[in-house]
């Protein structure tokens, strides 16, 4: 077996001699997996062991890299249609991707997916099953049953996040793939359960990888809503679009700029060099498909519908349900005329029943000044999820979220967290690229420190995510008695919230990376952590800049 060769393609801003070491190393392991994939030692890892009888390593293979992303600020509020900005990780996730026609007569094509790093995470590193049990008689497994098959067993659900590419092409671009024998390597150092989006990481590098070994080319927005479709439809986490937005189409030293509605790009936001972003892991496992990050999704779609019915039944009171639909003051509706409109016209039961959101569905594009006239009166501080489907029906999200009619969801404080989130974001994006000085910083801390809050008033905040913000908050104080100006200036929650990542805001210099460093050894010393809390520092290409790789039999040492 000869040394793999390697092609880049579709990756205009990376070539091969600009490879993220990160990759480098990675295709250095597939290369010492190729030269003796049919002698592994006893001693090796379980997950060696099934990466080394993964491939047919005289076929080809396609790799790509997906990096996880930084929030810093927009958040949760990506499903109400906010701006966010993004900071693409300097860890990513690498996936390598196999697919092999299966000739007539031979046996069953499997599907196959090992995950590196799986022992530390309390899973097994190997998927496998039938492609027939993916497609029965040839067909993509609905996306209900397809949940069900991939929680059957905790300990390889994982592989939804990988494997559920499959079943989205199948389903959404009418892919062939039911005859072909599929193996999947994921190699992720985007920490998981940190909300740094290692999901998305993962979902977007198979993906990428996936397209490139079919030879299918999709812009980058369109790779994106796919893997949101993966974690919604097949994973079943209630996830907005920013995550995959973020890990595809980011890049290194700038700020993705997205405007959730569902997927509006917007020009990306440059770092400035005064200014610099960390992120601190506080050690609080964070998940989307949480109840709480749930509970807070589902109140925040009601408050839309109530306050939809609200503008709704205003309007109907001041011109008329008629003219409503009919786009006449009722006074102009001749009584017959009316009489017709609502006898056949469904579309106005149905408004009756249900009325389109207002603000277009997102409620991002409310203003805090409308929210303070009028919407704020209109919305209860929280329902009990059966008065609400008794009163409402829907809430506008059932393809994502299900309201359980035994719980109290909480309404009016997760429907203003978007409302001012969004203008937060407005803000922050035109502070950053406005004069870098002293008050750019203070003014950028302050709205990070007032999104912390919100997220706070959501019940997404935990005890270690407040901590690392009052202890940056502590130094900001400190700095301020001594008459000096602070080196760190502002600090949040980030993501989903409830645990993970907390994202700091300070000066790019050597004094805020000591800072840095003395707030984690402060953190770890209090909560009596074995090892230092990991920081993430810095950024890289996002998955459309890296493009993918082809790796064949050849002759080019890696």
């Amino acid at each position: 077996m000869g040394p793999l060769k390697e092609t880049w393609y579709s990756g205009p801003s990376c070539t091969a001699s600009e490879v993220p070491a990160d990759t480098r190393a990675f295709l250095q392991v597939l290369e010492s997996l190729a030269a003796a994939p049919c002698a592994p030692s006893q001693a090796e890892e379980v997950e060696m062991r099934c990466a080394r009888q993964l491939f047919q390593w005289d076929k080809d293979i396609v790799v790509a890299r997906a990096p996880g992303r930084l929030d810093v600020l927009g958040g949760i509020s990506d499903y109400s249609g906010s701006l966010v900005l993004q900071q693409p990780t300097s860890e990513a996730c690498h996936a390598a991707v196999q697919l092999l026609p299966c000739s007539s007569g031979s046996q069953e094509p499997q599907c196959t997916a090992v995950s590196f790093h799986a022992d530390g995470v309390h899973r097994v590193p190997q998927f496998r099953c039938s492609m027939s049990a993916l497609f029965p008689n040839g067909r993509p497994l609905p996306y209900d049953r397809a949940q069900e098959l991939f929680k059957e067993d905790a300990r390889t659900s994982w592989a939804a996040y990988a494997v559920g590419c499959l079943l989205v092409l199948a389903r959404e671009l009418n892919v062939v793939l039911h005859a072909q024998e599929v193996a999947i390597l994921v190699s992720s150092d985007v920490p998981e359960g940190k909300g740094v989006s290692s999901s998305a990481a993962i979902e977007v590098s198979t993906m990428k990888a996936m397209l490139g070994a079919l030879q299918i080319e999709l812009p980058g927005r369109d790779l994106a809503l796919l893997c949101v479709k993966v974690e919604n439809l097949v994973v079943g986490a209630p996830c907005g679009t920013m995550d995959q937005m973020a890990c595809n189409l980011g890049n290194a030293q700038e700020l993705l700029a997205l405007k959730c509605q569902p997927a509006e790009l917007q020009p990306a936001v440059s770092i400035p060099h005064s200014v610099r972003f960390w992120g601190i892991d506080s050690g609080e496992r964070h998940s989307v498909g949480g109840n709480s990050y749930g509970s807070v999704r589902i109140g925040a779609f009601m408050g839309l519908r109530i306050a939809s019915q609200a503008a709704f039944d205003k309007q109907k009171k001041r011109h008329g349900v008629a003219a409503v639909e009919a786009g006449e003051p009722a006074e102009d509706v001749s009584e017959h005329k009316r009489r017709r409109m609502d006898a056949n016209s469904t579309q106005i039961q149905a408004l009756r029943d249900c009325p389109a959101p207002i603000c277009g569905g997102y409620l991002a594009n409310l203003t805090p000044s409308a929210w303070v006239h009028w919407v704020e009166e209109a919305l209860p501080e929280s329902i009990l999820g059966s008065d609400f489907l008794k009163e409402y029906g829907s809430h506008y999200d059932e393809a994502t979220t299900r309201v359980d009619p035994k719980a109290r969801y909480a309404v009016r404080v997760p429907t203003a967290h978007p409302v001012f989130e969004s203008h937060r974001v407005a803000v922050f994006r035109q502070v950053l690229c406005g004069p870098k000085d002293s008050d750019q910083l203070l003014l950028l801390g302050e709205l990070m420190r007032q999104s912390h809050e919100s997220y706070g008033r959501c019940k997404l905040g935990s005890p270690g995510t407040d901590r690392l913000v009052h202890l940056v908050q502590e130094h900001m104080e400190a700095a301020k008695k001594k008459g000096r100006m602070p080196h760190l200036f502002g600090a949040k929650i980030t993501g989903g919230g409830s645990g993970g990542t907390v994202c700091i805001v300070g000066a790019a210099t050597a004094e805020a990376e000591a800072v840095v460093q003395e707030i984690i050894q402060v953190y770890a010393k209090e909560r009596g952590l074995p090892s230092l809390p990991q920081v993430f520092r810095g950024s890289s290409m996002g998955a459309m800049t890296f493009g993918h790789v082809l790796l064949s039999s050849g002759a080019l040492d890696l």
